[in-house]
C-alpha cells in the first residue's frame, strides 16, 4: 500500500529525496494498512533538532477502541545525525522545504516515508507543468 502526495510534485521542485523511517503507535499502521492516510496539507519540521512529520492525517482505527491515536499528532522521522544535519542545513537556505512525498512499507514491512527536499514553484512554474501535462495527454490520445 503505498499513499501519494500528489501535490507535492506540482507545488515544489523536488532536487532530492530521502527514504526515512517513522514513529507509530500500532493504531497508526493499521490506517496506513488500510490506506486511511491523507499527505496533502503535511510538511516536516524541526523542533529540538530532530524531525517531526507534521499534520498528515492518519485516520483512527475502529478497532482501537479506547486505544485510538490523535488523527493529526506530530510523528517523529527516523534519520540519522548527518541526514538531519544536512535537511536542516538546506532548510536554513531561503525557499526550501522539506515535504513527504509518499507513505509506504518496505520489504521488511517496516512504515517509511519518502520526504523531498524541494523548493517551492513559482506561478508562472505551475502554468508550465499544467501546460506540458496537456500536451502530454493530447499526444496520447492521438497515439491511440
Amino acid at each position: 500500500m503505498e499513499i501519494f502526495n500528489r501535490k507535492a510534485k506540482f507545488n515544489y521542485i523536488i532536487e532530492d529525496e530521502i527514504e526515512a523511517g517513522i514513529a507509530l503507535l500500532g493504531s497508526e499502521v493499521k490506517s496506513i494498512r488500510q490506506g486511511k492516510v491523507s499527505l496533502n496539507e503535511s510538511y516536516v519540521a524541526q523542533i529540538k533538532g530532530e524531525l517531526f512529520l507534521v499534520n498528515a492525517n492518519i485516520s483512527e482505527y475502529k478497532g482501537a477502541n479506547n486505544f485510538n491515536h490523535e488523527p493529526t499528532r506530530p510523528r517523529k522521522l527516523l534519520l540519522h545525525k548527518k541526514q538531519i544535519e544536512k535537511l536542516v542545513g538546506k532548510i536554513d537556505i531561503k525557499g526550501y522545504s522539506i515535504i513527504p512525498l509518499k507513505i509506504y512499507f518496505n520489504q521488511k514491512n517496516y512504515a517509511k516515508v519518502l520526504i523531498g527536499l524541494g523548493k517551492g514553484k513559482k506561478l508562472y512554474d505551475k502554468r508550465e507543468t499544467i501546460k506540458k501535462r496537456d500536451e502530454q495527454r493530447r499526444q496520447q490520445r492521438e497515439n491511440d
